[in-house]
């Protein structure tokens, strides 16, 4: 299983048929912080737009998808970021285990289909990596 941190992401060229049409600047997470859902991207009209993870793929430095549809309009990213938040919301935020604060979240660790299989926090000494599971929770996601 390939895995890619969340900050690799952030930045990357986005293309469509290999036309450049912008560049990822942050990532879209459930509610829950298990699963991204997509990218907010920064196209070159200067317009942000969201691409569904799942229609995206993530190769060499660059991530592509097959059609401009596959990129919803401004309105149709404020849907999702009314119902999720963004990597750049939760950095920073506590993260707990098993009630406990372990540090600050830094990043997440997700595979190419968005699932989050880690998080990266930092404890003031390092940063350490924390296999997602039920009793790790980030503070502002708890219930």
């Amino acid at each position: 299983m390939t895995t890619v941190l969340g900050e690799e992401l952030l930045g990357l060229p986005v293309r469509v048929r290999g036309i450049d049409v912008g560049k990822a600047i942050d990532l879209l997470v459930d509610p829950l912080g298990r699963r991204v859902l997509g990218l907010d991207i920064l196209c070159r009209d200067e317009s942000h737009r969201f691409l569904p993870l799942s229609a995206a793929e993530i190769l060499d430095g660059t991530i592509t998808t097959g059609s401009a549809l596959t990129l919803l309009a401004e309105d149709q990213l404020d849907f999702y970021r009314k119902r999720a938040t963004t990597l750049r919301a939760l950095r920073g935020t506590p993260v707990q285990l098993r009630g406990t604060k372990v540090g600050l979240l830094t990043d997440i660790v997700l595979t190419h289909d968005g699932a989050i299989t880690e998080l990266v926090v930092a404890n003031g000494r390092k940063n350490e990596r924390y296999p997602v599971e039920d009793a790790l929770r980030i503070s502002a996601t708890a219930a």
